[in-house]
Protein backbone atom coordinates (compact mmCIF):
# COMPACT_ATOMS: atom_id res chain seq x y z
CA UNK A 1 0.00 0.00 0.00
CA UNK A 2 1.21 3.50 -0.78
CA UNK A 3 2.06 5.16 2.53
CA UNK A 4 0.55 8.45 1.33
CA UNK A 5 -2.77 6.69 0.70
CA UNK A 6 -2.65 5.06 4.13
CA UNK A 7 -2.00 8.43 5.76
CA UNK A 8 -5.01 9.87 3.95
CA UNK A 9 -7.17 6.91 5.00
CA UNK A 10 -6.12 7.28 8.64
CA UNK A 11 -6.68 11.04 8.52
CA UNK A 12 -10.21 10.62 7.11
CA UNK A 13 -11.00 7.90 9.65
CA UNK A 14 -10.01 10.25 12.47
CA UNK A 15 -12.31 12.94 11.08
CA UNK A 16 -15.13 10.39 10.92
CA UNK A 17 -14.87 9.99 14.69
CA UNK A 18 -15.72 13.67 14.99
CA UNK A 19 -18.55 13.45 12.47
CA UNK A 20 -20.05 10.53 14.38
CA UNK A 21 -19.83 12.34 17.72
CA UNK A 22 -17.47 9.83 19.29
CA UNK A 23 -14.77 12.28 20.35
CA UNK A 24 -14.54 15.62 22.12
CA UNK A 25 -11.51 17.84 21.70
CA UNK A 26 -8.62 15.41 21.01
CA UNK A 27 -10.02 12.43 22.94
CA UNK A 28 -9.52 9.76 20.32
CA UNK A 29 -7.22 8.28 17.74
CA UNK A 30 -7.21 6.01 14.71
CA UNK A 31 -4.35 4.07 13.16
CA UNK A 32 -3.83 1.86 10.12
CA UNK A 33 -1.18 -0.62 9.06
CA UNK A 34 0.82 -1.57 5.99
CA UNK A 35 1.68 -5.15 6.88
CA UNK A 36 3.90 -5.77 3.85
CA UNK A 37 6.21 -2.94 4.89
CA UNK A 38 5.68 -3.29 8.63
CA UNK A 39 4.56 0.32 9.04
CA UNK A 40 1.80 1.80 11.19
CA UNK A 41 0.24 5.24 10.59
CA UNK A 42 -1.40 7.00 13.54
CA UNK A 43 -2.81 10.38 14.57
CA UNK A 44 -0.35 12.80 16.21
CA UNK A 45 -0.72 13.41 19.92
CA UNK A 46 -2.92 16.28 21.09
CA UNK A 47 -3.40 17.91 17.68
CA UNK A 48 -6.82 19.47 17.17
CA UNK A 49 -9.00 17.90 14.49
CA UNK A 50 -9.77 21.43 13.28
CA UNK A 51 -6.21 22.03 12.11
CA UNK A 52 -4.91 18.51 11.55
CA UNK A 53 -3.85 17.49 8.02
CA UNK A 54 -3.14 14.13 6.42
CA UNK A 55 0.56 15.02 6.29
CA UNK A 56 0.52 15.31 10.09
CA UNK A 57 -0.08 11.57 10.47
CA UNK A 58 2.93 9.84 12.03
CA UNK A 59 4.48 6.68 10.56
CA UNK A 60 5.87 4.11 13.01
CA UNK A 61 7.90 0.95 12.62
CA UNK A 62 5.69 -1.96 13.72
CA UNK A 63 8.56 -3.95 15.22
CA UNK A 64 10.25 -1.19 17.20
CA UNK A 65 7.62 1.53 17.56
CA UNK A 66 10.13 4.13 16.43
CA UNK A 67 9.05 7.07 14.25
CA UNK A 68 10.15 6.61 10.65
CA UNK A 69 8.26 9.54 9.15
CA UNK A 70 6.70 12.68 10.58
CA UNK A 71 7.75 15.69 12.63
CA UNK A 72 5.08 15.37 15.33
CA UNK A 73 4.88 13.00 18.28
CA UNK A 74 2.51 10.06 17.73
CA UNK A 75 -0.57 9.48 19.84
CA UNK A 76 0.26 8.50 23.40
CA UNK A 77 -1.88 5.39 22.78
CA UNK A 78 0.42 4.24 19.97
CA UNK A 79 2.01 1.45 22.08
CA UNK A 80 -1.47 0.00 22.68
CA UNK A 81 -2.22 0.03 18.96
CA UNK A 82 1.10 -1.69 18.23
CA UNK A 83 0.30 -4.48 20.70
CA UNK A 84 -2.94 -5.19 18.83
CA UNK A 85 -1.28 -5.23 15.41
CA UNK A 86 1.37 -7.66 16.65
CA UNK A 87 -1.12 -9.96 18.39
CA UNK A 88 -4.11 -9.88 16.00
CA UNK A 89 -2.80 -10.80 12.56
CA UNK A 90 -5.91 -9.97 10.52
CA UNK A 91 -6.63 -6.43 11.62
CA UNK A 92 -5.89 -3.39 9.47
CA UNK A 93 -7.06 -0.51 11.67
CA UNK A 94 -7.44 0.37 15.35
CA UNK A 95 -9.59 3.01 17.08
CA UNK A 96 -9.61 4.38 20.61
CA UNK A 97 -12.25 6.78 21.90
CA UNK A 98 -13.75 7.96 25.17
CA UNK A 99 -17.33 7.61 23.94
CA UNK A 100 -19.65 8.09 26.91
CA UNK A 101 -21.61 4.85 27.17
CA UNK A 102 -18.68 2.55 26.47
CA UNK A 103 -16.64 4.44 29.06
CA UNK A 104 -19.45 3.90 31.57
CA UNK A 105 -19.11 0.12 31.16
CA UNK A 106 -15.33 0.38 31.44
CA UNK A 107 -15.62 2.43 34.63
CA UNK A 108 -18.15 -0.03 36.00
CA UNK A 109 -15.51 -2.71 35.25
CA UNK A 110 -18.05 -4.81 33.37
CA UNK A 111 -18.12 -6.63 30.05
CA UNK A 112 -20.71 -5.31 27.60
CA UNK A 113 -23.13 -8.21 27.33
CA UNK A 114 -24.92 -9.34 24.21
CA UNK A 115 -28.53 -8.76 25.15
CA UNK A 116 -30.00 -8.44 21.67
CA UNK A 117 -29.53 -8.68 17.96
CA UNK A 118 -28.01 -5.22 17.43
CA UNK A 119 -24.84 -6.29 19.21
CA UNK A 120 -24.95 -9.82 17.77
CA UNK A 121 -24.90 -8.44 14.23
CA UNK A 122 -21.30 -7.33 14.78
CA UNK A 123 -19.96 -8.91 17.98
CA UNK A 124 -20.12 -12.68 18.36
CA UNK A 125 -19.29 -12.66 22.07
CA UNK A 126 -19.69 -10.17 24.90
CA UNK A 127 -17.24 -7.30 24.62
CA UNK A 128 -14.66 -7.99 27.34
CA UNK A 129 -13.47 -5.58 29.97
CA UNK A 130 -9.81 -6.29 30.63
CA UNK A 131 -8.33 -6.81 34.07
CA UNK A 132 -6.99 -4.00 36.22
CA UNK A 133 -3.35 -3.11 35.66
CA UNK A 134 -0.88 -3.48 38.48
CA UNK A 135 0.82 -0.41 39.88
CA UNK A 136 4.07 -1.62 38.35
CA UNK A 137 2.45 -1.85 34.91
CA UNK A 138 0.99 1.62 35.28
CA UNK A 139 4.32 3.10 36.31
CA UNK A 140 6.60 1.29 33.89
CA UNK A 141 4.87 0.98 30.52
CA UNK A 142 1.25 1.98 30.92
CA UNK A 143 0.10 2.13 27.29
CA UNK A 144 1.74 -1.16 26.29
CA UNK A 145 0.35 -2.83 29.42
CA UNK A 146 -3.12 -1.60 28.46
CA UNK A 147 -2.87 -3.47 25.18
CA UNK A 148 -1.31 -6.53 26.80
CA UNK A 149 -4.18 -6.81 29.29
CA UNK A 150 -6.75 -6.74 26.49
CA UNK A 151 -4.88 -9.36 24.44
CA UNK A 152 -4.60 -11.45 27.59
CA UNK A 153 -8.38 -11.28 28.08
CA UNK A 154 -9.00 -12.54 24.55
CA UNK A 155 -6.56 -15.41 24.89
CA UNK A 156 -7.63 -16.51 28.36
CA UNK A 157 -11.34 -16.42 27.50
CA UNK A 158 -10.93 -17.94 24.04
CA UNK A 159 -12.43 -14.91 22.26
CA UNK A 160 -11.75 -14.53 18.54
CA UNK A 161 -10.65 -10.92 17.88
CA UNK A 162 -11.90 -11.16 14.29
CA UNK A 163 -15.49 -11.92 15.33
CA UNK A 164 -15.49 -9.70 18.44
CA UNK A 165 -13.62 -6.61 17.21
CA UNK A 166 -13.54 -4.55 20.37
CA UNK A 167 -12.72 -4.43 24.07
CA UNK A 168 -12.72 -2.17 27.11
CA UNK A 169 -9.62 -1.06 28.96
CA UNK A 170 -10.76 -1.16 32.57
CA UNK A 171 -11.57 2.27 34.04
CA UNK A 172 -10.38 3.79 30.76
CA UNK A 173 -12.41 3.25 27.61
CA UNK A 174 -13.06 1.31 24.41
CA UNK A 175 -10.76 0.10 21.67
CA UNK A 176 -12.05 -1.35 18.41
CA UNK A 177 -10.39 -2.71 15.32
CA UNK A 178 -11.27 -3.86 11.82
CA UNK A 179 -10.02 -4.74 8.37
CA UNK A 180 -9.17 -1.09 7.71
CA UNK A 181 -9.15 2.23 9.58
CA UNK A 182 -12.64 2.97 8.25
CA UNK A 183 -13.88 -0.46 9.33
CA UNK A 184 -12.45 0.06 12.82
CA UNK A 185 -14.33 3.37 13.07
CA UNK A 186 -17.53 1.64 11.95
CA UNK A 187 -17.08 -0.88 14.76
CA UNK A 188 -16.45 1.96 17.22
CA UNK A 189 -19.80 3.50 16.26
CA UNK A 190 -21.56 0.16 16.67
CA UNK A 191 -19.86 -0.50 20.00
CA UNK A 192 -20.98 2.86 21.39
CA UNK A 193 -24.59 2.30 20.29
CA UNK A 194 -24.47 -1.21 21.73
CA UNK A 195 -23.09 0.19 25.00
CA UNK A 196 -25.96 2.65 25.16
CA UNK A 197 -28.74 0.14 24.54
CA UNK A 198 -27.15 -2.47 26.85
CA UNK A 199 -27.05 0.12 29.63
CA UNK A 200 -30.70 1.00 29.09
CA UNK A 201 -31.59 -2.71 29.09
CA UNK A 202 -29.67 -3.28 32.32
CA UNK A 203 -31.67 -0.50 33.97
CA UNK A 204 -34.99 -1.99 32.83
CA UNK A 205 -34.22 -5.66 33.40
CA UNK A 206 -30.66 -6.64 34.35
CA UNK A 207 -31.34 -10.40 34.23
CA UNK A 208 -32.65 -10.75 30.68
CA UNK A 209 -31.02 -13.71 28.91
CA UNK A 210 -30.49 -13.99 25.16
CA UNK A 211 -30.78 -17.23 23.21
CA UNK A 212 -27.38 -18.30 21.82
CA UNK A 213 -29.15 -19.49 18.68
CA UNK A 214 -30.38 -15.93 18.07
CA UNK A 215 -26.84 -14.58 18.47
CA UNK A 216 -25.50 -17.21 16.07
CA UNK A 217 -28.20 -16.46 13.51
CA UNK A 218 -27.71 -12.72 13.51
CA UNK A 219 -23.92 -12.86 13.40
CA UNK A 220 -23.87 -15.45 10.61
CA UNK A 221 -26.33 -13.40 8.52
CA UNK A 222 -23.61 -10.77 8.05
CA UNK A 223 -20.37 -12.73 8.48
CA UNK A 224 -18.83 -15.93 7.20
CA UNK A 225 -19.46 -18.23 4.24
CA UNK A 226 -23.23 -18.37 4.74
CA UNK A 227 -23.81 -14.62 5.06
CA UNK A 228 -26.80 -13.34 3.12
CA UNK A 229 -27.29 -9.78 4.39
CA UNK A 230 -26.93 -7.06 1.76
CA UNK A 231 -26.11 -7.47 -1.94
CA UNK A 232 -23.63 -9.80 -3.61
Amino acid sequence: MDIGKLKEDVFEANLELVRRGLVLYTWGNVSGIDRERGLVVIKPSGVSYDVMKSDDMVVLDLATGSVVEGSLRPSTDAPTHLVFYRAFANIGGVVHTHSSHAVAWAQAQRDIPIVGTTCADYFYQSIPCARALTREEIAENYEKATGDAIVEAFRERGIDPDSTPGALARNHGPFTWGKSPADAVYNAVVLEETSKTALMTAILNPALPVDEALVEKHYSRKHGPNAYYGQK
